[in-house]
């Protein structure tokens, strides 16, 4: 499956628009709160194992965005925007929403 950002896959015609498709993923408030937490601790470094987390998370929502577009019988995803939101009270819940336009080309 192709996938892009953009509007259009260079050098391919859509044939067909199936729809928009999308995949959500959560992660839990115990990750969250580290999360913040961590961030006050770090001083010019990264979070290797935090962003590994959300790596991860962003990649189960790609992987559901594409699930839903091959059983609409879709060989690509165009358009794609991906979002990351806090959720739940106090922003307790980490969600990445995936979203794209699923085509045939």
């Amino acid at each position: 499956m192709i996938l892009t950002t953009t509007p259009q896959i260079e050098g391919q015609t859509i044939r067909e628009y199936k729809g928009v498709v999308t995949g959500e993923t959560i992660i839990g408030a115990n990750f969250v709160k580290d999360f913040f937490a961590g961030i006050r601790d770090i001083v010019g470094g990264r979070a290797a194992s935090y962003e590994q987390v959300l790596q991860e998370a962003k990649e189960t929502s790609m992987r559901e965005m594409m699930q839903r577009a091959q059983a609409m019988g879709a060989n690509a995803i165009v358009g794609i925007d991906i979002d990351y939101e806090t959720i739940g009270a106090s922003g307790s819940m980490l969600m990445v929403a995936t979203s794209g336009t699923a085509v045939v080309i």
